[in-house]
Protein backbone atom coordinates (compact mmCIF):
# COMPACT_ATOMS: atom_id res chain seq x y z
CA UNK A 1 0.00 0.00 0.00
CA UNK A 2 2.76 2.16 1.32
CA UNK A 3 4.87 1.90 -2.14
CA UNK A 4 1.58 1.78 -4.36
CA UNK A 5 1.23 5.71 -2.48
CA UNK A 6 4.66 6.22 -2.98
CA UNK A 7 4.38 5.43 -6.93
CA UNK A 8 1.22 7.81 -7.52
CA UNK A 9 2.95 10.79 -5.66
CA UNK A 10 5.89 10.44 -8.29
CA UNK A 11 4.15 9.72 -11.55
CA UNK A 12 2.20 12.77 -10.65
CA UNK A 13 5.11 14.74 -9.66
CA UNK A 14 6.70 13.84 -13.00
CA UNK A 15 3.71 13.96 -15.06
CA UNK A 16 3.38 17.59 -13.38
CA UNK A 17 6.44 18.57 -13.66
CA UNK A 18 6.32 17.73 -17.57
CA UNK A 19 3.44 19.56 -17.94
CA UNK A 20 4.98 22.58 -16.97
CA UNK A 21 7.90 22.30 -19.19
CA UNK A 22 6.47 21.73 -22.05
CA UNK A 23 4.49 25.00 -21.27
CA UNK A 24 7.44 26.97 -20.46
CA UNK A 25 9.81 26.11 -22.94
CA UNK A 26 6.95 25.66 -25.86
CA UNK A 27 7.87 22.53 -26.67
CA UNK A 28 3.70 21.79 -25.69
CA UNK A 29 2.12 23.52 -28.92
CA UNK A 30 2.74 22.46 -32.27
CA UNK A 31 2.38 25.03 -34.91
CA UNK A 32 0.55 24.61 -38.00
CA UNK A 33 -0.44 26.64 -40.86
CA UNK A 34 -3.61 27.23 -39.16
CA UNK A 35 -2.97 27.43 -35.80
CA UNK A 36 -1.19 26.10 -32.27
CA UNK A 37 -1.46 22.40 -31.61
CA UNK A 38 -1.48 21.93 -27.75
CA UNK A 39 -0.38 18.55 -26.14
CA UNK A 40 -0.16 19.97 -22.69
CA UNK A 41 -3.28 17.85 -21.29
CA UNK A 42 -1.87 14.95 -22.51
CA UNK A 43 -0.04 13.96 -19.54
CA UNK A 44 -3.17 14.42 -17.56
CA UNK A 45 -4.35 11.71 -19.66
CA UNK A 46 -1.54 9.42 -19.36
CA UNK A 47 -1.46 9.62 -15.42
CA UNK A 48 -5.10 9.04 -15.10
CA UNK A 49 -4.38 5.87 -16.99
CA UNK A 50 -1.14 4.71 -15.19
CA UNK A 51 -2.67 5.86 -12.03
CA UNK A 52 -6.12 6.30 -11.31
CA UNK A 53 -8.76 9.43 -11.66
CA UNK A 54 -7.58 10.83 -8.98
CA UNK A 55 -3.72 10.95 -9.92
CA UNK A 56 -5.28 12.70 -13.53
CA UNK A 57 -7.05 14.99 -11.15
CA UNK A 58 -4.46 16.33 -9.44
CA UNK A 59 -2.15 16.52 -12.49
CA UNK A 60 -4.97 18.69 -14.27
CA UNK A 61 -5.39 20.67 -11.35
CA UNK A 62 -1.87 21.40 -11.80
CA UNK A 63 -2.44 21.79 -15.36
CA UNK A 64 -5.08 24.66 -14.61
CA UNK A 65 -3.06 26.62 -12.03
CA UNK A 66 -0.25 26.64 -14.29
CA UNK A 67 -2.26 28.05 -17.14
CA UNK A 68 -3.57 30.69 -14.91
CA UNK A 69 0.29 31.54 -13.94
CA UNK A 70 1.19 31.28 -17.57
CA UNK A 71 -1.58 33.55 -18.83
CA UNK A 72 -0.68 36.37 -15.98
CA UNK A 73 2.65 36.39 -17.10
CA UNK A 74 1.75 36.87 -21.10
CA UNK A 75 -2.01 38.52 -20.64
CA UNK A 76 -2.03 39.30 -24.34
CA UNK A 77 -4.70 37.67 -25.69
CA UNK A 78 -8.39 37.48 -24.62
CA UNK A 79 -7.77 34.32 -23.41
CA UNK A 80 -5.21 35.01 -21.16
CA UNK A 81 -7.37 37.82 -19.62
CA UNK A 82 -10.51 35.44 -19.14
CA UNK A 83 -8.06 32.68 -17.55
CA UNK A 84 -7.10 35.36 -14.71
CA UNK A 85 -11.00 36.95 -14.39
CA UNK A 86 -12.76 33.74 -14.33
CA UNK A 87 -9.65 31.02 -12.94
CA UNK A 88 -12.55 28.41 -13.16
CA UNK A 89 -12.52 28.13 -17.03
CA UNK A 90 -8.66 27.01 -16.43
CA UNK A 91 -9.01 24.85 -13.96
CA UNK A 92 -12.59 22.87 -14.25
CA UNK A 93 -12.10 21.54 -17.26
CA UNK A 94 -8.67 20.25 -16.58
CA UNK A 95 -9.43 18.78 -13.36
CA UNK A 96 -11.88 16.81 -15.34
CA UNK A 97 -9.85 15.41 -17.90
CA UNK A 98 -8.49 12.52 -16.12
CA UNK A 99 -11.80 10.91 -14.42
CA UNK A 100 -12.91 11.22 -17.55
CA UNK A 101 -10.33 9.52 -19.41
CA UNK A 102 -9.74 6.94 -16.74
CA UNK A 103 -13.51 5.84 -16.56
CA UNK A 104 -13.42 5.35 -20.45
CA UNK A 105 -10.16 3.63 -20.02
CA UNK A 106 -11.48 1.42 -17.29
CA UNK A 107 -15.02 0.99 -18.97
CA UNK A 108 -13.21 -0.63 -22.20
CA UNK A 109 -10.16 -2.58 -20.66
CA UNK A 110 -12.02 -4.15 -18.34
CA UNK A 111 -10.93 -6.18 -15.15
CA UNK A 112 -7.78 -8.27 -15.11
CA UNK A 113 -8.12 -11.86 -14.96
CA UNK A 114 -5.43 -11.02 -11.72
CA UNK A 115 -8.28 -8.93 -9.98
CA UNK A 116 -9.85 -11.99 -10.46
CA UNK A 117 -7.37 -14.31 -8.84
CA UNK A 118 -5.58 -16.06 -11.33
CA UNK A 119 -2.38 -13.51 -11.43
CA UNK A 120 -0.41 -16.45 -13.41
CA UNK A 121 -2.76 -16.29 -15.78
CA UNK A 122 -2.83 -12.76 -16.41
CA UNK A 123 -2.10 -11.92 -19.91
CA UNK A 124 -4.00 -7.95 -20.73
CA UNK A 125 -5.71 -7.71 -24.25
CA UNK A 126 -3.28 -5.84 -26.25
CA UNK A 127 -5.96 -4.49 -28.85
CA UNK A 128 -9.03 -3.71 -26.14
CA UNK A 129 -5.83 -2.04 -23.59
CA UNK A 130 -4.70 0.02 -26.87
CA UNK A 131 -8.25 0.76 -27.91
CA UNK A 132 -9.12 2.26 -24.63
CA UNK A 133 -5.91 4.26 -24.25
CA UNK A 134 -6.80 5.96 -27.47
CA UNK A 135 -10.36 5.99 -26.85
CA UNK A 136 -9.72 7.91 -23.07
CA UNK A 137 -7.10 10.37 -25.14
CA UNK A 138 -9.74 11.46 -27.34
CA UNK A 139 -12.29 11.36 -24.32
CA UNK A 140 -9.93 13.79 -22.19
CA UNK A 141 -8.89 15.95 -25.23
CA UNK A 142 -13.01 16.51 -26.08
CA UNK A 143 -13.32 17.43 -22.53
CA UNK A 144 -10.85 19.68 -22.23
CA UNK A 145 -11.28 21.26 -25.72
CA UNK A 146 -15.29 21.43 -25.51
CA UNK A 147 -15.28 22.71 -21.57
CA UNK A 148 -12.60 25.62 -22.64
CA UNK A 149 -14.26 26.86 -25.61
CA UNK A 150 -17.94 26.89 -24.16
CA UNK A 151 -17.07 28.89 -21.01
CA UNK A 152 -15.02 31.03 -22.98
CA UNK A 153 -17.84 31.62 -25.44
CA UNK A 154 -20.42 31.98 -22.62
CA UNK A 155 -18.09 34.74 -20.79
CA UNK A 156 -16.10 36.33 -22.80
CA UNK A 157 -17.61 38.91 -25.56
CA UNK A 158 -14.36 38.39 -27.62
CA UNK A 159 -14.88 35.09 -28.18
CA UNK A 160 -17.83 34.21 -30.30
CA UNK A 161 -19.53 30.58 -31.30
CA UNK A 162 -18.62 30.50 -34.42
CA UNK A 163 -15.07 31.36 -33.21
CA UNK A 164 -15.11 28.67 -30.97
CA UNK A 165 -16.81 26.46 -33.49
CA UNK A 166 -14.21 26.75 -35.96
CA UNK A 167 -11.29 26.61 -33.31
CA UNK A 168 -12.88 23.42 -32.04
CA UNK A 169 -13.19 21.73 -35.38
CA UNK A 170 -9.76 22.90 -37.10
CA UNK A 171 -7.96 21.74 -33.78
CA UNK A 172 -10.09 19.18 -31.71
CA UNK A 173 -9.33 15.96 -34.33
CA UNK A 174 -5.49 16.82 -34.69
CA UNK A 175 -5.36 17.49 -31.12
CA UNK A 176 -6.93 14.24 -30.15
CA UNK A 177 -5.36 12.28 -33.26
CA UNK A 178 -1.47 13.09 -31.50
CA UNK A 179 -2.88 12.71 -27.95
CA UNK A 180 -3.94 9.27 -28.69
CA UNK A 181 -0.51 8.62 -30.36
CA UNK A 182 1.25 9.52 -27.71
CA UNK A 183 -0.24 8.11 -25.08
CA UNK A 184 -0.39 4.32 -26.75
CA UNK A 185 3.30 5.24 -26.91
CA UNK A 186 3.61 5.71 -23.30
CA UNK A 187 1.05 3.48 -21.82
CA UNK A 188 1.55 0.47 -23.77
CA UNK A 189 5.76 0.92 -23.75
CA UNK A 190 4.86 1.23 -19.75
CA UNK A 191 3.15 -2.06 -19.06
CA UNK A 192 4.57 -3.95 -22.21
CA UNK A 193 8.60 -3.93 -21.49
CA UNK A 194 9.14 -7.22 -20.64
CA UNK A 195 11.70 -7.36 -17.08
CA UNK A 196 13.00 -9.75 -14.55
CA UNK A 197 12.28 -13.39 -16.22
CA UNK A 198 9.79 -12.07 -19.14
CA UNK A 199 7.52 -10.59 -17.03
CA UNK A 200 5.92 -6.97 -18.53
CA UNK A 201 5.49 -4.25 -16.01
CA UNK A 202 1.69 -4.32 -14.92
CA UNK A 203 1.86 -8.57 -14.97
CA UNK A 204 4.09 -7.72 -11.98
CA UNK A 205 2.54 -5.40 -10.35
CA UNK A 206 -0.86 -7.40 -10.55
CA UNK A 207 1.06 -10.45 -8.86
CA UNK A 208 2.56 -8.33 -6.12
CA UNK A 209 -1.26 -7.11 -5.36
CA UNK A 210 -3.01 -10.93 -5.75
CA UNK A 211 -0.01 -12.25 -3.37
CA UNK A 212 -0.69 -8.97 -1.07
CA UNK A 213 -4.30 -9.99 -0.75
CA UNK A 214 -3.28 -13.61 -0.39
CA UNK A 215 -0.83 -12.92 2.44
CA UNK A 216 -3.54 -10.73 4.05
CA UNK A 217 -6.46 -13.35 4.16
CA UNK A 218 -3.89 -15.50 5.45
CA UNK A 219 -3.18 -13.61 8.41
CA UNK A 220 -7.09 -13.05 9.10
CA UNK A 221 -6.97 -17.19 9.73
Amino acid sequence: MITSRIRKIAIAGVLSAVVIVLGLTGLGFILLPLGAISILHVPVIIGAILEGPLTGLFIGLLFGIFSIIQAALLAVSPVDLAFLHYPFIAIVPRILIGPAAWAVYALISGTSRAESGDPAGFKPHVLRESIGVAAAAVTGTLVNTVLVLSALVLFVPEVTFPIALAVGITNGPVEAGIAAAIALAVVLTWKRIPRRGGKSRLTREAEKSAGQAGLDKRQDF
